[in-house]
């Protein structure tokens, strides 16, 4: 029974949560009057030497006291006697976890917030050096039209930006204090919820005293905002792996995150990123666990919610470790502009400027000069020639119409810099959002 019921080994974790909650609870009991002021004094004090303990190391975790509300409730009374008892007064271990439980998790968005930030501006800074240089765009990883570097880097640094919001969301959402709805009921002393909500940090106390104790929402939206943050992560090492293979060649990563083999002398690697790819099987299992924890529960604590704990913390701390790692890589990579631009031009990618200019510049409707620039095409493969080196005479010989003048939009960096549209990739809009997002980051970070 000890064995499945102790769960010390990882609530630990929550030690720093468990303390300000006891004493914001205790300051809170004293002022109320429900407690004297010595035996407040007396409680606090104790919580000091605990907290004191726990960062030398010395604090006496002990199995036998199941979990970590116990453990320091139980030293207190070692320390300062009777007192020590007079702490649970007006609370349950069930909204005592809850608030810990709450405290650790919005602790947790916001620093993973902070990193997804960190990440971002790892990307703004490789984009602006890159606003120009051309890669190929891709559907189907197939060829499809230029881009640029820049542009595609810059559509990550979307990505976490709606990231950082959904966590900011979630905080949002869990900002309210569960402590004080002890066991299931409410309590019957003159407590003050709404102090403690305040000296806690959360806007306010929950409303009902079932649901402070039962819910674990607030854990599930932090799992689905940190799985979707992964699954991004995880796209973009995938891209990270492609793109140092020798096939593409489009980037080079260091031997700071790269590593060798132990018998080809010549691998180099990209292991973090392949790490950052499988560690998204964390985060999303986590969620999946969570869930099936939560989906049978009646109303309002039972045991199982002990299990709450340890998936959270292994996805954060997956998460933690995946945002930290990329954020490096992307600082550390190197781009090839010269097997970018080479590539961007590959498999007629600007077959659509083709098909766009036959319609702005002949008045040909679009499904018209899309049938016109597959023959186009069609004719170039025979010819074994790309679009911008295609004989006016051949283009002339499937619509007499096309002038000498279809040469301006061929070639890969006429097409990306055509691309002038709000959101496209012609540089000088790649350098407005890289702008907008240096700006809307800098006031992010000022409050």
């Amino acid at each position: 029974m000890q064995a499945i019921n102790v769960s010390i080994g990882f609530d630990r974790r929550l030690a720093a949560q468990d303390l300000a909650g006891s004493r914001a609870h205790a300051a809170m009991l004293s002022k109320q009057g429900v407690i004297s002021s010595e035996d407040a004094a007396a409680i606090l004090g104790g919580l000091d030497v605990v907290e004191a303990e726990m960062k030398a190391g010395t604090f006496p975790f002990r199995d036998e006291y199941e979990d970590i509300h116990m453990n320091v409730e139980a030293r207190l009374a070692e320390l300062i006697g009777p007192a020590a008892g007079r702490l649970h007064t007006a609370r349950s271990r069930n909204d005592q976890v809850a608030v810990d439980f709450r405290l650790w998790v919005k602790a947790a968005c916001e620093q993973t917030v902070t990193q997804v930030e960190t990440l971002q501006r790892a990307l703004l800074a490789k984009a602006e050096a890159n606003a120009e240089t051309l890669m190929p765009g891709f559907t189907h990883l197939q060829p499809a039209q230029p881009v640029t570097f820049g542009h595609h880097l810059m559509a990550y640094v979307e990505m976490f930006g709606r990231d950082a919001s959904r966590f900011r969301d979630a905080v949002a959402r869990m900002n309210e204090s569960p402590l004080g709805a002890a066991a299931l009921a409410g309590s019957p002393y003159a407590i003050d919820r709404f102090a403690t909500a305040q000296a806690l940090g959360f806007d306010r106390p929950t409303a009902n005293s079932l649901d402070s104790v039962s819910d674990r929402d607030f854990a599930l939206e932090a799992l689905s905002a940190a799985s979707i943050a992964s699954v991004h992560l995880s796209r973009l090492a995938e891209e990270i792996v492609i793109w140092t293979t020798p096939q593409f060649g489009f980037i080079g990563l260091s031997d700071a995150f790269t590593t060798g083999s132990s018998i080809m002398p010549q691998k180099r690697n990209p292991d973090a990123a392949e790490l950052i790819r499988a560690k998204v099987g964390r985060v999303l299992g986590s969620l999946t666990q969570l869930t099936v924890v939560m989906k049978g529960l009646p109303l309002a604590y039972s045991k199982d919610m002990q299990e709450d704990k340890p998936p959270v913390f292994e996805a954060f701390d997956a998460l933690d470790l995946s945002l930290s790692a990329m954020a490096g890589m992307i600082d550390d990579l190197t781009p090839n502009p010269e097997r970018m631009a080479a590539a961007a031009g590959a498999g007629f990618s600007t077959a659509t400027d083709l098909a766009d200019w036959l319609v702005r510049a002949l008045g040909l409707p679009f499904r018209q000069s899309h049938h016109i620039t597959g023959q186009v095409v069609k004719r170039a493969e025979q010819l074994g020639v790309g679009l911008s080196d295609m004989p006016l005479q051949a283009l002339q010989a499937i619509e007499p119409r096309i002038t000498a003048e279809v040469f301006g939009v061929l070639t890969p960096a006429a097409s990306v810099a055509s691309r002038t549209s709000y959101g496209g990739t012609a540089p000088v809009r790649v350098r407005e959002q890289i702008s907008r997002w240096k700006a809307k980051l800098e006031k992010e970070s000022l409050g």
